[in-house]
C-alpha cells in the first residue's frame, strides 16, 4: 500500500497499480469501476478496465483512452457493484475485489468469486451490525410507503447514488413511472446504451417546466442528498415531497439523523458483513488483506475464524507476485 493506493511489483518486472488515486504513467493501471473516488486523470500507460467503465468515466469528465479488457495473466471478474465494475485475478493467484457485491439486485447479478491464493478484499461494511434485509423485503416496504403517500396526495423522492443505486431504484420501482433527476437521467441513458432495460422518462427540469410536478402525486429518482440540499428543500417546500434515502449505512440508526430523510432504507451495492465472510470462504485463500472500510475489525474477525488476515500495508504483497 502506498500514498497512491495499492501497488504490486512482480518478480518478472510487471508493475500494477490497483485503483490508484492519481495517474502514474508506468506499468499497468487497473480501474475497477467508474465511481469518482476510483477515477483519476490519465497520465500515460496501459489501463485495464471494462468498456462500460471507460464510457461512464468519459461521461463524468475522465478520459480513459489507452485501455484494454484483456491482458496476459490478468482476468477481469464481474464484481456485481455497478455497471462495468470488475475485480481482477492476476499473478500467482492474487484476487483484488475492488468494490464488490455478491448479492443480486434488480438487473445486477451478484459476483461469482474465484478461488485464489491471496485475497485483497474491500470491507466497507465489515462489521456484524451491517447485515442487510433481502431486496424483496426492501421493495415491499418501499412500495407500502409510496402507496401510503400517494393516498395522501404526496409525491415521493427516492434518493440513492446517481451512479449505481439510482439505476437499481429506477428498475425496481419503474411501475410507478417515475421522473428522474437530470443527473440520474444522464446515467440511465448510458445504462440503456449497454442494454439495461430502464424505462426512459423526463428529467426533473423538463417535468417542472411543463408543470407536471404540480399534478401530484408522483415519484422521482434523485441522487443521494441530505435534507439540507437546495434541491430537496425546494421539492419539499413547493410540492410537499416525502424523501426516502437508500444506503447501506441506513442499517445504522446514526444515518437517519445525519441525512435528515423522512425514511431511511438499507440498500447497498456492496457486500454486507455476512456476504463478506461468505466471499472469503468461497475464495478459500491462504492470505487475506483487508482494504477500504472496517479493515482492522474485519481482519480481526477473520483471524478468529482461522484465516491468516491483516489490513494491507506497504510492501505486504512482495512475496506473492
Amino acid at each position: 500500500m502506498t500514498s497512491n493506493g495499492i501497488f504490486v511489483s512482480g518478480q518478472d518486472g510487471t508493475k500494477i497499480h490497483l485503483d490508484p488515486k492519481k495517474g502514474t504513467g508506468e506499468g499497468i493501471t487497473f480501474v475497477s469501476h467508474a465511481h469518482i473516488d476510483h477515477l483519476h486523470r490519465q497520465s500515460g500507460g496501459l489501463v485495464l478496465t471494462s468498456q462500460q467503465t471507460s464510457e461512464i468515466a468519459k461521461m463524468r469528465g475522465y478520459s480513459i483512452e489507452n485501455y484494454t479488457e484483456e491482458y496476459e495473466n490478468f482476468s477481469l471478474i464481474d464484481a456485481g457493484h455497478i455497471l462495468g465494475a470488475k475485480g481482477v485475478l492476476f499473478g500467482d493467484g492474487i484476487f483484488y475485489t475492488g468494490d464488490i457485491s455478491t448479492r443480486g439486485r434488480a438487473f445486477m447479478k451478484g459476483a461469482q468469486v474465484p478461488r485464489c491464493k491471496v485475497l485483497i478484499t474491500e470491507c466497507t461494511f465489515g462489521m456484524p451490525e451491517y447485515v442487510f434485509p433481502q431486496v424483496e423485503e426492501t421493495v415491499r416496504r418501499v412500495n407500502e410507503i409510496i402507496s401510503d403517500m400517494y393516498s395522501r396526495g404526496k409525491p415521493v423522492i427516492l434518493l440513492g447514488y446517481e451512479l449505481g443505486k439510482a439505476q437499481i431504484l429506477s428498475y425496481l420501482f419503474s411501475h410507478w413511472v417515475p421522473y428522474y433527476h437530470d443527473s440520474v437521467k444522464k446515467v440511465n441513458d448510458v445504462y440503456r446504451r449497454f442494454g439495461v432495460d430502464l424505462p426512459d422518462s423526463l428529467g426533473h427540469s423538463q417535468a417542472e417546466s411543463a408543470g407536471l410536478l404540480d399534478k401530484k402525486p408522483w415519484l422521482m429518482i434523485a441522487p443521494n442528498m441530505s435534507g439540507k440540499n437546495i434541491f430537496v428543500q425546494h421539492m419539499k417546500s413547493k410540492y410537499d415531497a416525502i424523501t426516502i434515502g437508500f444506503s447501506g449505512w441506513a442499517q445504522s440508526p446514526r444515518f437517519a439523523f445525519a441525512r435528515q430523510h423522512d425514511y431511511t432504507i438499507p440498500l447497498s451495492d456492496h457486500c454486507d458483513y455476512n456476504e463478506l465472510v461468505q466471499l472469503v470462504k468461497q475464495c478459500n485463500p491462504e492470505k487475506v488483506y483487508t482494504v477500504h472500510g472496517f479493515v482492522e475489525e474485519f481482519a480481526s474477525d477473520l483471524v478468529k475464524m482461522g484465516y491468516d488476515a491483516q489490513p494491507l500495508t506497504e510492501n505486504a504483497l512482495d512475496d506473492y507476485f
